[in-house]
């Protein structure tokens, strides 16, 4: 599913993709029983317009009584009002279940997609997945209403139209069936190389997606780097693969529809000759060669429409396969069938005990490197443990494995005592406040961006919480106060008060157990105080792990922990590993001589 591998997906054969349409029409299933039968009913005032205009010219035209015309032209307008009203209500129910069907279909793939680990979007870029909740499901929506409705009326109209050219005149309808196959072998044949172009063509649009999408989303670096030319003319080249795609699938689009078209209309012309003929000799009357000629391009019409809808279905089958490979993915972690429940939080009663167990975990795009080998650590209910080590020593996968983001290979994570593996990972990390080191804000304002923390909450919850936090003086000083859009990632914000923000959104969590991940370093002396302080009023009678590069933070620890790839090599207070732990005294040395000089 990554972009890199988006060129050599299997290519679907046939229509198929689109059956898994039919559990999201299944709900509507009465708005498209009366879409069919508007759509019945049109079609049979349709079919029954040259019947009506053959006796306007047979009977009420030769009749020579203007009363009589005048019957029939009312009889044949009736006909025209009578299809009309049921094309209006047909075309109103398809687009109608359009909507509604694509509506479905994006929130289900977004729910299941939400839902996916880290090791999903390891190999799926972001672009490309917003590609197919949009680009795809506009596809799948002009099949899923009004292309499903055209494709049956045409359908209903070909068919309608090819009984009652036998009813009309059988010699006429033999000349039509015998130049039907020169008509359908092309258009398939055309048909199945479209759909391969088709897929194609989508799958560059979601390299584009995925290119804007990586470059947009950290533009401080591309413009700090001056790489403005250089994302200009990679996102220009694969703006460029997608227009050539287009063009050859344009092209062979166009090429379907002329020589559908010709071949239709070459067809009616031979039919039409013959049936002159057969009226200068008497063999037929002239209103039978008009509502024949009628049915026959009626005939026309719909045959050149399927054709069209055709390529339709094979854009939209390709739409629906990709649709359908997000909605059938399925995350690595899961609750198994029978979760043990944690233990019951009651008030006073200790909850937060860590335990890793003899835990060996290597990431699966380092299967060779241990991220970590042999952990065993028991953390008490309310202690403050720290970890510090070299980048790549394994503490920040303690937290990816304690968020139950990944599963150790070997060994066991306990929460409270539970096995994280055998209970349900949302109540796993529903236990869980997390501080991370680059602060993710939302596109909503202060007061739901707290809220987060526990959606439930009340405004004087939240608030409550962001005064905890030593932010709600900031906050109340922006132009709407808590109300106030922080823009997209909090970019209003400062790096000290986007970090206070997911401060107190963890105190509104309220959590046994508190990750730190680095949640000062990115900050100035004057910020970092202020955002040292709220996090231990956080940090209170819970048990907290800290992961810090920067030793000064780790001071106040009960326990500090040192690693040093993927293993536990010490563990005391800061006194006693400078004394005795040559790699933490290094890195004190390191630190605390380059803060004196």
């Amino acid at each position: 599913m990554s972009d890199a591998s988006s060129a050599d997906r299997p290519k679907a054969k046939s229509a198929r993709p689109l059956a898994a349409l039919w559990p999201f029409l299944k709900p509507y299933r009465s708005v498209l029983a009366w879409a069919m039968v508007a759509l019945l009913l049109a079609s049979g005032s349709m079919l029954a317009l040259p019947v009506a205009l053959k006796q306007l010219i047979d009977r009420g035209m030769t009749a020579g009584n203007a009363d009589t015309i005048n019957i029939y032209f009312i009889a044949f307008l009736g006909v025209a009002v009578l299809f009309g009203a049921f094309a209006a209500m047909r075309f109103y129910l398809v687009t109608w279940l359009g909507e509604r069907v694509v509506a479905d279909i994006r929130s289900a793939t977004y729910r299941n997609v939400v839902r996916m680990d880290p090791q999903f979007f390891e190999v799926t870029r972001t672009g490309e997945v917003l590609s197919r909740l949009t680009t795809d499901t506009t596809l799948v929506q002009s099949i899923s209403g009004v292309g499903i409705s055209i494709a049956l009326r045409s359908t209903i109209n070909l068919a309608g139209s090819i009984v009652m050219m036998g009813v009309t005149n059988l010699k006429l309808l033999g000349l039509i069936i015998i130049a039907m196959p020169t008509v359908i072998v092309p258009v398939i044949a055309l048909g199945r190389k479209l759909r391969t172009l088709s897929r194609s063509s989508q799958d560059r649009i979601a390299d584009t997606s995925g290119l804007a999408g990586e470059t947009l989303n950290a533009i401080q670096t591309v413009q700090a780097y001056t790489l403005e030319d250089l994302n200009t003319k990679r996102y220009g080249d694969a703006v460029e693969a997608s227009f050539d795609v287009a063009v050859v699938r344009t092209r062979v689009r166009a090429w379907l529809t002329a020589l559908s078209t010709t071949l239709v209309v070459a067809a009616i012309t031979l039919v039409l000759w013959f049936g002159a003929h057969q009226v200068l000799a008497g063999r037929m009357s002239g209103g039978e060669l008009v509502q024949f000629l009628l049915f026959a391009v009626y005939a026309g019409v719909a045959a050149a429409s399927l054709s069209e809808m055709w390529s339709e279905v094979q854009r939209a089958a390709g739409a629906m396969e990709r649709l359908v490979e997000l909605q059938q993915a399925t995350p690595a972690i899961v609750a198994p069938p029978s979760p043990v429940p944690l233990p019951a939080l009651a008030p006073g009663a200790a909850a937060g005990r860590v335990r890793f167990e003899d835990v060996r975990f290597n990431y699966p795009s380092r299967p060779d490197t241990p991220a970590l080998d042999g952990v065993t650590l028991d953390i008490a209910p309310g202690e403050t443990v720290a970890f510090v080590g070299p980048s790549g020593a394994g503490k920040s996968t303690t937290f990816q494995l304690l968020l139950r983001f990944y599963d150790p290979q070997q060994g066991r994570v306990l929460l409270d005592g539970v096995d994280i593996a055998t209970a349900d990972p949302r109540a796993v990390r529903g236990r869980i406040g997390l501080v991370p080191q680059d602060t993710v804000l939302f596109g909503t304002s202060a007061r739901e961006n707290i809220r987060y923390g526990r959606p439930g909450a009340s405004d004087a919850e939240v608030e409550a919480a962001a005064r905890a936090a030593y932010a709600e003086d900031f906050i109340r000083a922006l132009p709407e106060g808590f109300d106030t859009f922080l823009g997209e990632k909090g970019t209003r914000l400062s790096g000290g008060q986007r970090q206070r923000i997911a401060i107190a959104r963890a105190i509104l969590r309220n959590p046994p157990l508190l990750l730190l991940d680095e949640a000062t370093s990115a900050l100035d002396a004057e910020s970092e105080r202020v955002v040292q302080r709220a996090l231990e009023e956080l940090m209170l009678s819970r048990t907290t792990i800290i992961i810090a590069h920067r030793l000064a933070t780790v001071l106040k620890a009960d326990r500090i922990v040192v690693m040093d790839q993927g293993r536990i090599i010490a563990s005391g207070r800061h006194d006693e590993l400078v004394a005795s732990n040559p790699l933490y005294a290094r890195l004190a040395a390191l630190q605390f001589n380059d803060r004196g000089a």
